[in-house]
Formats: C-alpha cells, sequence, structure tokens
C-alpha cells in the first residue's frame, strides 16, 4: 500500500487535522492557512505540498514546548532539508524516499517560535514533500518584507557541492554536498531583510550546458517558465510575484569544456549572445519593471572571465539602445574551493557580503 496513504489514514484516525488530543497536540496539515511558503512550490490534492526550487521553504510560528515535522523525499532516493528555530540555522537533515520522516524538535520559547522548512537540494535532485506538523497550535507568520529578489543561475545559484560537512568530497551522490540555504542568494536576502526565489538548475547553461551541446539535456530558456525547472510544460510557473531585481549568474557551463571525453564544440560567442538577449527578452516579458543583474561566474576567471564579461556587456549594450538599463557585477576573484571546484559554504558567505552591498543601493535607488 501506499506509503503516503497509511500516513494519511494513521493521522485521521489518530490525531484528526483539527482535532485536539488528551496531550492536547494537534496535526496540521500542509494545507493549513498557517503555513507561508517561498519559491517554487505546489500544493497537493492530498494536503501535502511540495518544495520544488533551491531553498523553497514553508514557515510558520508555534506554540508549545515541541513539535513533530513530517517530510519526505519524493524522488527515489533520498533528499535534505535545513531547518531553522526563530531564523536560526539547526542542522541539514537527511530525508528519507522509502517512508515518511519524522523530525522531533524541542522549542527553546514555550509561547511562540518561528520554524523554517527549507529546501536543501534541487529541483533536478526531485521533490521534497512537506505533510505537516504536530504541535500544540500554529499561527502564520506576517510577511511584510517589502521587496522580492529571484536568484537565477546554475550549480553555484543551487549551493551544489558546497557543503560536505556530512558526506565528504567525492563520495556518495551529487546531492549529498547541497546546501541552498547557505548559498549567496538566500543568504543576500536574509541580510536584506527580503523575499526571495532560485530558479537554478545544475549543469544548465544558455546554450549549451556542461557536457551537452543542447542535444540531451535542456538549456535554462526551454526550462525557465515551468513550475519544476524542466521540460514538463503541463504545469508553468505563474509568475504572479514581481521581483525588485532578477539575479542572472549564468555561463559558467557554456564555457566549460565538459568531461574531456563526450566530443565538445568550440565555445560559440554569437549564439551566446544572441540566447542571452532572448532569455533577457523572456524575464522581462513576466517582470516588465524589473531591474536585471547579469553576473560573471564565481568558477572561472583569466581570459576564460574576460570572454564571459565581454559577452554580458554585448546583452546589456543591446539592451541599452532600447533604453533598457541592465546592471553589470563582476566578481573579483575566482571562489572554487568547494567540491569539483565549486565555491564551498564559506565562500557563499564572501561572496553574499561582497554582494549585499551592491543589492541595498539597487533596492534603494
Amino acid at each position: 500500500m501506499n506509503t503516503k496513504f497509511i500516513f494519511l489514514i494513521v493521522i485521521i484516525l489518530c490525531i484528526g487535522c483539527k482535532e485536539k488530543t488528551t496531550s492536547n497536540i494537534t496535526f496540521y496539515n500542509a494545507s493549513n492557512n498557517a503555513f507561508s511558503y517561498q519559491g517554487r512550490t505546489e500544493s497537493l490534492k492530498d494536503s501535502s505540498a511540495v518544495l520544488i526550487s533551491s531553498a523553497a521553504s514553508v514557515e510558520f510560528f508555534v506554540k508549545g514546548d515541541s513539535i513533530n515535522l513530517f517530510v519526505q523525499s519524493g524522488n527515489n532516493t533520498h533528499n535534505y532539508t535545513v531547518i531553522t528555530i526563530n531564523d536560526k540555522y539547526q542542522k541539514r537533515y537527511k530525508i528519507s524516499a522509502n517512508s515518511i520522516t519524522k523530525i522531533p524538535l524541542v522549542l527553546p520559547k514555550k509561547e511562540q517560535n518561528k520554524i523554517g522548512i527549507f529546501k536543501a537540494t534541487e529541483a533536478a535532485s526531485g521533490n521534497l514533500i512537506f505533510y505537516g506538523v504536530n504541535a500544540e497550535e500554529i499561527s502564520p507568520i506576517i510577511n511584510d518584507k517589502e521587496f522580492f529578489i529571484e536568484f537565477i543561475g546554475d550549480s553555484v545559484t543551487c549551493g551544489a557541492a558546497a557543503d560536505p560537512s556530512d558526506v565528504p568530497c567525492g563520495t556518495g551522490e551529487y546531492l549529498d554536498q547541497h546546501n541552498a540555504y547557505l548559498a549567496f542568494g538566500p543568504r543576500v536576502a536574509r541580510a536584506l531583510n527580503v523575499n526571495f526565489m532560485l530558479s537554478s538548475v545544475s549543469g544548465i547553461g544558455i546554450y549549451r550546458n556542461w557536457n551537452d551541446e543542447n542535444i540531451e539535456e535542456p538549456i535554462m530558456p526551454q526550462v525557465y517558465e515551468n513550475l519544476y525547472l524542466n521540460l514538463d510544460s503541463s504545469k508553468k510557473y505563474n509568475f504572479l510575484i514581481k521581483p525588485a531585481i532578477v539575479s542572472i549568474c549564468l555561463g559558467t557551463n557554456d564555457l566549460s569544456n565538459g568531461d574531456g571525453v563526450k566530443p565538445r564544440l568550440p565555445f560559440n560567442k554569437e549564439k551566446f549572445v544572441e540566447n542571452y538577449i532572448s532569455f533577457v527578452k523572456m524575464v522581462y516579458n513576466h517582470y516588465p519593471e524589473t531591474k536585471i543583474v547579469l553576473m560573471n561566474s564565481p568558477m572561472i576567471g583569466g581570459e576564460t572571465n574576460n570572454l564571459l564579461m565581454d559577452c554580458l556587456k554585448e546583452v546589456q549594450s543591446f539592451y541599452a539602445e532600447k533604453n533598457k538599463s541592465i546592471e553589470l557585477y563582476e566578481l573579483d576573484a575566482v571562489y572554487n574551493k568547494g567540491c569539483t571546484t565549486h565555491p564551498n559554504v564559506e565562500e557563499h558567505g564572501a561572496i553574499s557580503q561582497k554582494l549585499i552591498p551592491y543589492y541595498k543601493n539597487l533596492l534603494n535607488e
């Protein structure tokens, strides 16, 4: 019998969605209005919710001295979530695909604590399913943040290969070193007290990918408008929330040499610029008033970085002629001390420290 079905039957028989038990504990399912979702998410018919994109989250206030969270990996392997209490990082939890994981938390304050559940991995790593919580009482947070920033990118933006604290580099599976919560984008957003979303996919590019010439794998312009950041166009992202800033950090994979085994064509500058211009147009179609920032890659330097910056300047010039002001931000160093030459957690912190004052100025213009 389906694990999810068994779980829901147990909840209904033993606890109920709203009915208090003798221990004063209630099960609140994921559709409860007290839960505040952010990022690419989807509500399912069984009253569970899917956290799709990197650092997609659900937050709420809870009363009482403890709480149980119920989550499950929606793919064929495990997944990871980061839990925060009162906006303080607790730990990254490994979540099973074979059964629903119960995460018990002891709370520091009995009257009110803020709980955050963040997807540590990316959309391509599979879904993180949130069923609900056992708690004394929950209530909604007041999200009165003025601004929203969307971060578009590849594995760097995902926080991939950044955190080997549980599984060392070179071991385990690719998702084992993901920590989107500690990636540069969410750090910038938290420092500036703004809402955010990551629309990012490892290995993806503007006109080709890390090890594929856009033959077997989709590129960012082909998946961006789809809710799950893949080729499933039956579910579209709604673009209802309008970001003040859209930050785009792409190009690492277009400029890569691949794995050295699979045939790799020379970098096509004209195709890169053409596709980038078209992608920016797609973003403007959804967010006509947003400020767009094009970033270089934290993973590349030297002549390759110069080539990337030349391409980004061409994109900027194209839109300047159309009276659209696009910002360029160039990191002044290479950050590659994580797994497979990605930025590690500490380097994501350093990147965010450079970006925080820059984005603060943009928001205040």
